[in-house]
């Protein structure tokens, strides 16, 4: 069916808020008794909850679309074609087995390389936010928009995972924005893209994620009338590493900063 279908995106939408709340159905079992961490080949943590949560994503996305493609953060991809959803059923998980909700479920729809959806569900945080394309973005059912932010003097940014403009030349014209900046914070993760889509902050910067992390933040914050690019303000797909969104009075400020 075509992706132009708002009332097909509007059905796909439900089935990712349904596979979004089996999620937190596993998730809250867990976090309530605490769980045992493994490490993966790349160090990072992984528990048998994030395993859970993926197969219970994957049942609600399969029981609809099983002839769709699921890349998943735990058991990687399986299938192929058009439609892709994209899944991290713990982003955060370092958050998670310390025992503070700063984590999420993030899941997107990719059709044709093209993000058109995207849930992040922070539901022990209890903020669960989503969007489909062409109908605004939504945050614990309320709709929300980005802010009307011009210069970066007056504007409110937000950092996330440095350590590679840490090591590189961009991190001095990072440092230029944080003095000039009104605010500088670090809330990381799913919070700087809700608070960013609701227009609570102006701008969030980051790098090293790849684009699990990223995929339905991309959706929230494009229709919540935000500007979603990677650093040097290129479009996001499967191979991004970066981001760069902002309000769109400070996207090509921001940009302008980081130029090379």
């Amino acid at each position: 069916m075509s992706i132009a279908d708002d009332v097909w995106l509007d059905q796909a939408l439900d089935v990712a808020r349904e596979a979004a709340a089996a999620a937190a159905e596993v998730i809250a079992r867990h976090y309530r008794r605490g769980v045992a961490v493994e490490s993966k080949a790349d160090a990072s943590p992984v528990t048998i909850a994030d395993r859970e949560a993926e197969l219970a994503i994957k049942q609600v996305i399969r029981a609809r679309y099983p002839e769709h493609a699921i890349l998943g953060e735990e058991y990687g991809r399986e299938g192929n074609g058009e439609f892709l959803w994209l899944v991290d059923p713990i982003d955060g998980t370092k958050s998670f087995v310390r025992g503070y909700p700063f984590f999420s479920t993030q899941i997107a729809l990719m059709v044709g390389g093209e993000l058109v959806l995207g849930v992040s569900s922070a539901s022990q945080f209890c903020e669960v936010a989503w969007a489909r394309r062409g109908g605004g973005a939504f945050l614990n059912g309320q709709r929300i928009g980005v802010s009307m932010a011009g210069p970066v003097d007056r504007a409110a940014l937000s950092f996330g995972n440095l350590k590679t403009l840490a090591s590189g030349p961009r991190w001095l014209r990072m440092a230029q924005l944080v003095r000039h900046a009104d605010r500088v914070r670090g809330y990381g993760d799913f919070y700087h893209y809700h608070l960013l889509a609701r227009g609570a902050i102006d701008g969030v910067v980051e790098s090293d994620v790849n684009i699990l992390d990223i995929a339905a933040l991309v959706v929230i914050v494009r229709e919540a009338g935000g500007i979603f690019t990677d650093l040097d303000g290129g479009e996001v797909g499967l191979g991004t590493t970066s981001v760069l969104a902002a309000a769109p009075g400070l996207h090509g400020a921001l940009r302008a900063a980081f130029a090379d």
